[in-house]
């Protein structure tokens, strides 16, 4: 059974998603602030999020910077254009106005969900003339193979792996803990300058940015 997680600090809306939810078989988690949240998902990982914006404490767009691996759905009440760009850029999977019809957002869901499903079924990861193939940790840049250490390959697989999100630093280093214990907060600059420059030097341009005060991301 897929889990979703509701963040939002509105009590009636969060009780409705929740009766709706699990209507079509959904578990869920909750969450009431932008703190709640970045605990409960450091603790548990929801197959979807379901964010408000505007939430006491952290605000919806900071907890979104925080988020990686896990399609997230925007529910807001902001209906301006530039809002719903700046957060499709900066990660979020989809983003629905509020008031929004409950069938529409289930059936968005879904779509989401299924995405998931067929990526995870993939071995290689693409990004133009960049693949990494999960299966061998063969690395290539334009068909030229690059000899990465273990730590930026786990580094690249997540940047991959969340294509053109911002991925808060934090989140890096916890994500990729289990496998390079090494990393550290001091050292992880350099582990990513490292890999920027082997990509670079290959491709001719650079295919990681810096999002200053927040963290990294594939371009």
């Amino acid at each position: 059974m897929k889990t979703i997680a509701i963040i939002d600090d509105d009590i009636y809306i969060g009780n409705m998603l929740e009766e709706v939810l699990t209507g079509a078989g959904y578990e869920t988690l909750r969450a009431y602030s932008g703190t709640e949240a970045l605990y409960l998902l450091r603790q548990k990982k929801p197959d979807l999020v379901l964010l408000d914006l505007m939430l006491p404490g952290l605000s919806g767009e900071e907890v979104l910077s925080h988020i990686s691996g896990i399609p997230v759905i925007v529910l807001s009440a902001k209906v301006d254009v530039q809002d719903k760009i700046n957060l499709l850029l900066g990660g979020a999977a989809d983003y629905m106005t509020k008031p929004f019809d409950t069938g529409e957002l289930l059936a968005r869901i879904a779509v989401q969900l299924r995405k998931e499903e067929c990526g995870q079924t993939s071995q290689t990861l693409t990004a133009e003339e960049l693949t990494l193939d999960i299966s061998t940790h063969v690395v290539t840049v334009k068909q030229e193979q690059v000899h990465l250490t273990k730590t930026e390959y786990a580094i690249l697989k997540l940047l991959m792996q969340n294509k053109g999100q911002v991925i808060a630093k934090s989140v890096i280093l916890d994500r990729i803990s289990e496998d390079t214990p090494d990393c550290t907060e001091s050292s992880l600059k350099q582990h990513i300058s490292n890999l920027r420059k082997k990509l670079r030097d290959v491709g001719d341009r650079d295919y990681i940015e810096a999002v200053w005060g927040i963290g990294f991301k594939l371009l």
